[in-house]
């Protein structure tokens, strides 16, 4: 009876024995160049261990077993842990999924762990750990940094990010973008970088290698602290280790390290107010302005072509141009815009040009006002203004403007000749026997007025809506373009850079109708956001991409005409998807 009443005291204990399954890690917060250790503990020995995905992770160690088993003072205890050791691969908040483990025939689960990933910290080196991040044992040295040529410039300077990795006694074979850095407020564009080359320099008073990764030019558009989010890179790397082989070679290992280049403060200031002359529309830098008739002198039925153009340095691409001023006798159409614009380390520099047609209406000599251009030089640190010549248009022939007044003056009868023509007698005859009064013709056109009012009140309401939304105006107009760079590179297919460059138009105008961008917006990296975050598809917004860097591209290279058509064919295909997919 008695080993009965023990057995029975067994069973139930082991029924009040409660399975416990969880997840632990080592910290809930970490730099995206630090790692996490993640701990799965149970207290029974299960069966059939179901791992996470580990999604937004990368394992680099794991996993690995560890059982323990102990029995004290009569009671036995049993601990089995699965261990991984993660990198995380982006930044923000990821989650560590489920793990399940299979115990007498039930599933048990852990609790999903919230891990908040931030930009790279610095971390103190561990002489013992060779995936240490910076210099480790010995001279070893690995950096990223991002110098910045100047730390307090004006709205609109342009200012240069070089990303350089330095590194010695250690070999690097590749390189992968775990964050890019981010330009909040600031226009920028990549410097191409045809081919990584290997230098000799020193770094912190030590003799180094370094590798140019990224060059940026970045130009600020508001004042104050901007800040410059890091880049960040995981460094494929080989590392001598302390053991040798057989003819006395220092053995390598291959790992990976990530680096960060740290955030970057720019202190921005803005342009002096008290002397901003009027009508400055935001041009910063070095310029020539020049405002070009094509002709002066012409006939009727002819036009002209008012060229309006700033070349120089600066920031080209970021300012309007003025409109000219004409008489009311002299029609002008919208302008036709062009850029001529190269990007360098030094900044923009080129010229852009606006061309007005103007039409005259009326025989004689007119004036077109002088324009006035500013802009902020910075050698000076004052504003610079400007002023054109005034042009004469001289119309040789045509409708004289005054001649109008004329006729109304003939046609005017002297009051002693207005009534000559009115006869004393005369005979009348009744010309309608039905009375206009209650006819049907009377009560339509009674009624009419109710009619037509609140037809005449929509389309008033409707055109004030058209007239006031100034985005929908810009996107038809943008529409507009698109479409008409797309004829002009048809007629321009047996002219390769002409063609080209009407095409690259196209292009970015049809994305500023779809996106409602400016032109300074228009960054690779945020055309491509912005297609995705449309629902467009990745690989008709990469082919966008392509085909808009293979304009600039083409326009210097040998292309033949069925390449050129290709291209052009690739255009229409390629807005036609967009047309369909942007929502």
């Amino acid at each position: 009876m008695k080993r009965y009443l023990i057995l029975l005291l067994f069973t139930f204990q082991g029924l009040l024995a409660q399975v416990q399954f969880e997840a632990r890690v080592s910290k809930n917060t970490l730099g995206l160049n630090e790692r996490l250790r993640v701990d799965f503990m149970m207290n029974v020995d299960g069966d059939n261990f179901d791992q996470p995905s580990f999604e937004g992770f990368r394992i680099v160690g794991g996993p690995s077993q560890q059982i323990s088993q102990s029995w004290v003072n009569g009671r036995s205890s049993f601990q089995k842990i699965y261990s991984y050791i993660l990198q995380p691969n982006q930044k923000g908040t990821v989650y560590i999924k489920q793990a399940a483990i299979e115990y007498n025939g039930q599933i048990y689960k852990t609790s999903p762990i919230k891990i908040v990933v931030t930009n790279a910290v610095a971390q103190e080196r561990d002489p013992n750990d060779p995936r240490s991040q910076g210099s480790s044992n010995g001279d070893e040295m690995l950096n990223l940094v991002a110098e910045i040529s100047k730390t307090s410039p004006y709205v609109n300077e342009p200012i240069t990010v070089v990303y350089k990795l330095y590194f010695n006694n250690i070999n690097v074979n590749g390189f992968k973008e775990l964050a890019k850095p981010k330009y909040n407020d600031f226009w920028n564009q990549n410097i191409d970088i045809k081919q990584l080359t290997l230098e000799q320099g020193t770094y912190q008073g030590e003799k180094c290698y370094y590798v140019i990764l990224k060059k940026t030019i970045l130009y600020p558009q508001k004042s104050g602290r901007l800040t410059i989010e890091p880049l960040s890179l995981e460094i494929g790397v080989q590392m001598p280790t302390n053991r040798r082989d057989m003819f006395g070679q220092m053995i390598l290992t291959d790992g990976s390290k990530v680096v960060s280049a740290g955030a970057k403060t720019i202190n921005v200031r803005p342009l002096p107010e008290a002397t901003k002359p009027e009508g400055f529309t935001g041009a910063v830098g070095k310029f020539d302005f020049t405002v070009t008739p094509s002709k002066t002198t012409l006939k009727s039925g002819e036009s002209i072509d008012l060229i309006v153009s700033a070349s120089g340095n600066g920031n080209m691409k970021l300012f309007t141009l003025p409109k000219p001023v004409v008489p009311n006798a002299l029609e002008m159409y919208d302008p036709v815009h062009d850029e001529k614009v190269t990007t360098s380390l030094s900044g923009m520099s080129g010229k852009i040009t606006d061309k007005y047609t103007i039409v005259p209406q009326y025989k004689g000599k007119y004036a077109i006002k002088p324009m006035v251009f500013s802009y902020f030089d910075l050698n000076t640190g004052t504003y610079k203004t400007i002023t054109s010549k005034e042009i004469m248009v001289d119309v040789l022939d045509g409708p004289i403007q005054a001649e109008t007044n004329a006729t109304a003056a003939k046609n005017v009868i002297s009051k002693t000749e207005q009534f000559k023509y009115i006869k004393s007698k005369t005979t009348l005859t009744a010309i309608a026997k039905n009375d206009f009064y209650g006819s049907n013709l009377y009560y339509a056109l009674l009624f009419l007025p109710f009619v037509i009012l609140p037809i005449i009140i929509l389309a008033k309401k409707r055109k004030e809506a058209i007239d006031g939304d100034v985005t929908g105006n810009r996107i038809r107009m943008n529409n507009k373009l698109a479409k008409k760079y797309l004829s002009e590179a048809k007629k321009q297919i047996k002219n390769k850079e002409p063609f080209y460059i009407a095409l690259e138009k196209a292009m970015h105008n049809f994305l500023k109708a779809k996106l409602h961008l400016e032109t300074s917006e228009m960054s690779k990296d945020n055309i491509r956001k912005l297609l995705l975050s449309r629902n467009s598809n990745p690989e008709t917004v990469q082919n966008f991409i392509n085909l808009t860097e293979n304009c600039e591209f083409a326009r210097y290279a040998p292309a033949s005409s069925a390449s050129i058509q290709q291209d052009y064919d690739k255009a229409i295909l390629i807005i036609s998807e967009l047309e369909k997919q942007i929502v």
